[in-house]
C-alpha cells in the first residue's frame, strides 16, 4: 500500500520520540532500565523516519550510554515482533556504521551499541505482565543452540499489570489514562471522533498531559482517530482474508485457494481504506488513485459502486 510518504506519528511517538519532550524519553528510559540519568542532552534520538507500518510510524529509538534502544507500542499481540525488531536494528546498525565510517571487511573488531528491544503492549486482549518473544520460535526447524536468536521483551502497560513502571514514569501513566478514557467512551457507544475529543477534554480538565494536549490538541485528535482506523483496517484485512480464503478453499478444495483468498482479502481491505480516506478528504483523488494503482476515473467509478462519496477534484 503506497501511502508511506504521508505518514503520521503515533501518539506514543509524539510523547516519547520527540526532541521537544526529551524529559518524557528520559523518564521512560529510567523507569524501564531502573537507572537515574538526569541530563536529557545525553539522549540521541535514533528513530529511522522512513520505516513505518501502513501510514503510521510505529517506533521510537534512542541511543544512550552505548545502548541502542527500540521501543514499540502495540495495541494488539504480535508474535512476529522479534523478526520486525531484528530487521529494524539491522537498518540502525547500518546507519551507525556509515556515520562512523567503519570498515566491516577489515581485521579489526568493530564495537557498536548494545541492543535493547522493548514492546509496550496496551491492547485489550488479556496478556501476561511480561513476555519474552524469541525469533527461534518461528524457525521451521527447531534450533535450541541459541546461535541464532533475537528477542523482544513485551511489557504489558495496562492497569494492574506493571503499575510500578507506570508510577515511575508519569508521562506513560498519563498516556494510558488518556487511552483508557477513549476506550471508556467507546464502550458507552460514542463514535470514535466524539470518544477521542471528549477524552482529550477530560484529560486537559483533570491535569492529565494537560500542557501537551492543550498545545497539540488538533494533532492528537487526528492521530488517535487514525490509529483507531488503522486498527479497524488491520482487523478487517485479517477477517476478510480468512473469509475469502475459506470460501475459495471450499470451492476448489485446494490449498492454493486459501492463498489466493488471503491475497484478495488484503487487496479489498486496502482499497476500502483508500476509498474512506479520499471520501473524507484526508488524501486527494490523485493520491488515492496512485495508492490504489488505478486511474482517477477508475477510482471514481470504484468508489461510487462501493457507496463512497466521490469528492470534486
Amino acid at each position: 500500500m503506497n501511502i508511506n510518504k504521508r505518514y503520521k506519528d503515533r501518539l506514543f511517538c509524539l510523547l516519547f520520540g520527540n526532541e521537544e519532550y526529551k524529559e518524557n524519553i528520559l523518564s521512560l528510559y529510567n523507569a524501564l532500565c531502573n537507572t537515574s540519568h538526569t541530563d536529557v542532552n545525553d539522549i540521541q534520538i535514533y528513530t529511522i523516519d522512513n520505516v513505518i507500518y501502513i501510514e503510521m510510524k510505529n517506533d521510537v529509538s534512542i541511543l544512550l550510554d552505548s545502548y541502542l534502544h527500540l521501543w514499540e507500542q502495540q495495541s494488539s499481540y504480535n508474535p512476529n515482533m522479534p523478526l520486525r525488531g531484528m530487521m529494524y536494528f539491522s537498518k540502525m546498525y547500518d546507519r551507525y556504521i556509515i556515520e562512523h565510517s567503519y570498515n566491516i571487511y577489515g581485521s579489526t573488531l568493530i564495537k557498536f551499541p548494545t541492543p535493547r528491544y522493548t514492546v509496550l503492549y496496551n491492547g485489550t486482549s488479556e496478556q501476561p505482565a511480561f513476555m519474552k518473544l524469541r525469533l527461534s520460535d518461528a524457525f521451521i526447524h527447531e534450533d535450541t543452540s541459541g546461535d541464532f536468536e533475537w528477542t523482544a521483551n513485551m511489557v504489558n502497560i495496562n492497569s494492574g499489570k506493571n503499575d510500578d513502571l507506570l508510577n515511575n514514569c508519569k508521562p506513560l501513566q498519563e498516556y494510558m489514562l488518556l487511552i483508557e478514557a477513549i476506550r471508556q467512551n467507546r464502550s458507552q457507544g460514542m463514535e470514535v471522533e466524539e470518544a477521542v475529543d471528549k477524552a482529550v477534554t477530560y484529560c486537559i480538565d483533570h491535569d492529565i498531559l494537560s500542557a501537551f494536549l492543550t498545545k497539540h490538541r488538533a494533532e492528537v485528535i487526528d492521530v488517535c482517530i487514525t490509529e483507531y482506523d488503522e486498527q479497524v483496517f488491520v482487523n478487517g484485512i485479517k477477517e476478510e482474508a480468512r473469509e475469502e480464503g475459506r470460501e475459495e478453499g471450499i470451492k476448489t478444495g485446494r490449498k492454493e485457494g486459501i492463498k489466493e483468498g488471503r491475497k484478495e482479502g488484503i487487496d479489498i481491505g486496502e482499497k476500502k481504506m483508500i476509498f474512506k480516506y479520499v471520501s473524507s478528504g484526508r488524501i486527494s483523488l490523485s493520491e488515492g488513485a496512485e495508492d490504489a494503482g488505478m486511474s482517477i476515473d477508475e477510482l471514481k467509478e470504484a468508489m461510487s459502486k462501493a457507496g463512497y462519496k466521490v469528492p470534486m477534484e
